[in-house]
């Protein structure tokens, strides 16, 4: 996604195969004066490879971010920023992913496509053989984005905008709490200015909970549900199984007005949502309240305003996840994913042969069981980079200082 700028764009593009030499990303139209940590990208890449569930590949690998220009003395100077992720397993890999006429193209041949995987899809459109996709469409690729993306969330950071997620289910086990003060009786709060109640609320926020996420494996504040989903894993490792979830982002500090409504393009929630489900294995997206507001009647689901002195125009409640109209309305933007289970199986699936044309049983490359705390990773990085274009779509900026000034006189005007 391009987002018009004076001046250029803010953009970023990748390349990599899953067992190449390196991922590699080039972002473009990033306003110098940022403070850039090596060290907090690589901490990102890091938990990216952790959590339960994950395959023997996380093993090899340790991932670290090296910077090629862009960034100089620990900030950004205004110039392309490239960065590079080397691929250790390369060394297993070197004669069959080599780029010249001497590459062995027959030893880790695939022909028998995975049900549920871009391998039948690819290799019909781009008329080559399953390794060529399945190198590029690769989960892999993500280390990348989660990179691309935490050099944005440190400059949302800067302007104090926090991202954070969660997760709420995995395998069908689903979080008894979900760190929110539940509250049902619409017509109390939408009475109320004094105060906000709403189960996407942070001022109600279980702070306790929040820590809990921190320190999970899993990301789940539910020590309880934690324990049944550890079971719920170790259960379908004996089945040669792989499980999906539930993942939750949430965005807090944003100001209203980010996005547009005067073009389908321009939507806020459009344009994360084509980035959540850009992430492999996620097949749906939604805000707020979500799908449960289809059942509901409006005077249930649409969030009261109020104004007050100060702080300027508020809602009393959050159902609508933070965006209206396609714009964020100054609540936290909260959105839910589905992620299903990764399609690589110990005990794979029925499939044809690509040349045979014959009945065989799916390949089965080295995979993870569970993947779902790495996807949450991932997600809060892809949503990091699609709020930051954002806000540089709003305000403008070749420095961090013009960016820093804009943003503090439109929070100033917004209170006042």
């Amino acid at each position: 996604m391009r987002i018009e700028k004076e001046g250029g764009q803010v953009r970023f593009l990748t390349a990599g195969e899953s067992h190449g030499q390196k991922l590699v990303g080039i972002i473009e139209g990033f306003p110098a004066g940022i403070k850039i940590a090596k060290s907090q990208v690589d901490a990102a890449l890091m938990k990216r490879q952790q959590g339960p569930g994950r395959g023997g590949r996380m093993a090899i690998e340790s991932d670290e971010a090296f910077f090629i220009s862009g960034i100089r003395g620990g900030f950004s100077t205004g110039a392309p920023i490239a960065l590079e992720i080397r691929n250790r397993d390369w060394e297993n890999w070197s004669e069959v992913m080599a780029w010249g006429e001497d590459a062995d193209l027959q030893s880790r041949k695939v022909t028998a496509p995975r049900p549920g995987h871009a391998d039948l899809n690819g290799a019909l459109k781009y008329r080559t053989e399953i390794r060529n996709i399945l190198e590029r469409a690769s989960a892999r690729e993500t280390a990348m984005r989660v990179a691309v993306g935490n050099i944005a969330r440190q400059g949302l950071s800067a302007l104090g905008v926090e991202i954070r997620g969660h997760v709420l289910a995995v395998g069908g086990v689903h979080a008894t709490h979900t760190g929110y003060t539940e509250y049902t009786e619409h017509e109390e709060y939408s009475k109320s200015a004094e105060y906000k109640i709403n189960t996407n609320c942070p001022e109600h926020d279980d702070i306790g909970y929040w820590k809990n996420v921190e320190n999970s494996v899993w990301s789940v504040g539910d020590p309880e549900t934690e324990k049944k989903i550890e079971a719920r894993l170790q259960e379908a490792v004996r089945q040669g199984e792989s499980l999906g979830g539930l993942l939750e982002v949430q965005v807090h500090n944003l100001p209203a007005g980010l996005g547009s409504h005067v073009q389908w393009d321009r939507k806020l929630d459009g344009r994360l949502a084509q980035a959540v489900l850009s992430v492999q294995a996620i097949k749906g997206v939604s805000f707020g309240m979500g799908f449960a507001a289809g059942d509901l009647p409006g005077s249930l689901v649409h969030d009261p305003i109020v104004y007050r002195q100060g702080s300027g125009f508020n809602r009393l409640s959050n159902n609508a996840g933070g965006i209206e109209g396609g714009m964020s309305n100054g609540e936290p933007v909260v959105l839910q994913t589905v992620m299903k289970p990764i399609p690589t199986l110990l005990s794979p699936l029925d499939t044809a042969d690509i040349e045979t044309k014959e009945p065989v049983k799916a390949a089965a490359e080295r995979s993870d069981t569970c993947a779902v705390p790495a996807a949450l990773v991932v997600l809060e990085h892809v949503v990091a980079w699609v709020i930051a274009e954002a806000v540089l779509e709003k305000f403008p900026a070749d420095s961090f200082q013009e960016l820093q000034v804009a943003w503090e006189a439109y929070r100033a005007y917004l209170k006042s």
